[in-house]
């Protein structure tokens, strides 16, 4: 059964082998990010290696919230309704600079956040009323605590991991999938050159294992598993013991 799947920040390394993985002979895709020169070559990449039957590209600026629900009602015109709804955009940021900077701390929480919650929330509508679809965001193990080292960019993923679990209480008497995967380090330009990265996964497994978890179904998901175990450890760490140590 073919697909009608709109990616958001469809130009990023994971989410490229999110739409090798995911898309289908016969699908019909909608690829959304702000770079629109990358997302034209993506998109022709794309169209030879996958046989999807429509493969179309917007322009999706996180932080431009006026064009958000345009964005969504044009791919679901396009496609002929909407099934999966992947958003995979978002940046770490620099923290140091955002102590000095409003400006850098509206563009970690609305990359990471609100220019996701707006647009899921017009999605959300539309596969409601259908009665079926997929929601899925790209998460992160930064939200499950705040830690010195990245607490505005973790306190977003928090944040957008609270909206989608809140969203899947809603969406679930509809029929409609609402997933969250929480990633912990991927070998990507994000994390290149930063300091205390470490187990990290290729975005190549990245994409294959959420692609398999959009088709096959899933609540909350650490990729990779063993993440899950790690912020279980770091999140029941005394408050009185954590606020004093560097992470």
């Amino acid at each position: 059964m073919a697909n009608r799947i709109l990616l958001l920040g469809a130009t990023s390394t994971i989410m490229r082998q999110v739409a090798l993985n995911l898309i289908g002979k016969d699908d019909k895709v909608c690829l959304a990010a702000r770079n629109t020169e990358e997302l034209a070559v993506i998109a022709a990449d794309l169209r030879i290696r996958t046989g999807a039957a429509l493969i179309t590209t917007h322009k999706f600026d996180t932080s431009d919230f006026a064009t958000h629900q345009e964005l969504v009602e044009t791919a679901q015109h396009e496609l002929g309704g909407l099934d999966i709804v992947v958003a995979g955009t978002g940046a770490l940021g620099d923290q140091l600079k955002a102590r000095q900077s409003l400006a850098t701390i509206k563009d970690i929480i609305d990359s990471n956040y609100v220019g996701i919650a707006t647009t899921f929330s017009v999605a959300a509508n539309i596969l409601e009323q259908q009665g079926s679809g997929c929601l899925c965001v790209l998460s992160s193990v930064a939200g499950d605590r705040g830690r010195q080292s990245n607490y505005l960019y973790g306190s977003a993923k928090s944040g957008m991991s609270a909206f989608m679990q809140g969203l899947r209480n809603r969406l679930a008497p509809a029929g409609v999938r609402v997933i969250t995967i929480k990633l912990g380090f991927i070998d990507t330009k994000m994390v290149a050159g930063k300091s205390g990265t470490f187990l990290m996964a290729s975005p190549e497994a990245a994409g294959a294992h959420i692609a398999k978890r959009v088709r096959e179904g899933a609540d909350v998901v650490y990729f990779p598993f063993f993440w899950r175990y790690i912020m279980l450890i770091i999140r029941n760490i005394p408050e009185f013991i954590f606020k004093r140590m560097k992470l």
